[in-house]
């Protein structure tokens, strides 16, 4: 398993990253996905903006935006490289803010959601949702990560 986390702002955050690779890390193992390799990336709000407009038509900015490499048909089921995860700091902190937690609780949260996201889950149905944000309760509790 390979997760890579990269920092491309200023903030430093180091602490909170390391213990987002271990929910991370959790997470992988939960789901007994196998050796899988993707990468988180922490940007601010200017360059995830432009992100959502480019590659999904949408003018502002958002939390957490996926790219997930096996949505293409050259996927190769051996060598799981699943895509990367673009989390906006600025959103991160406003949220965190905004619903009374850390921003520990906040990037992990953000980065659980887009791995599961890389996994092929998703909440565009109830039923689905449901399923989704069960995980991702689960593995924040289980690695202490709480409200």
């Amino acid at each position: 398993m390979e997760i890579s986390i990269y920092n491309e702002t200023e903030e430093k955050i180091d602490d909170e990253l390391k213990i987002m690779h271990d929910v991370l890390v959790h997470g992988i193992d939960k789901l007994k996905v196998g050796d899988v390799i993707f990468n988180v990336i922490i940007v601010d709000n200017e360059y995830i903006h432009h992100l959502n407009k480019d590659y999904r038509g949408i003018d502002r900015e958002t939390d957490v935006i996926t790219f997930a490499l096996e949505d293409d048909k050259t996927f190769n089921p051996v060598e799981r490289i699943l895509g990367d995860v673009y989390i906006s700091i600025d959103k991160a902190r406003s949220q965190s803010e905004e619903y009374g937690h850390s921003l520990k609780r906040e990037l992990c949260f953000l980065g659980v959601h887009g791995m599961l996201h890389l996994l092929g889950y998703d909440h565009m149905k109830k039923e689905d949702e449901e399923v989704m944000f069960k995980l991702q309760e689960d593995i924040l509790d289980e690695m202490g990560i709480k409200r």
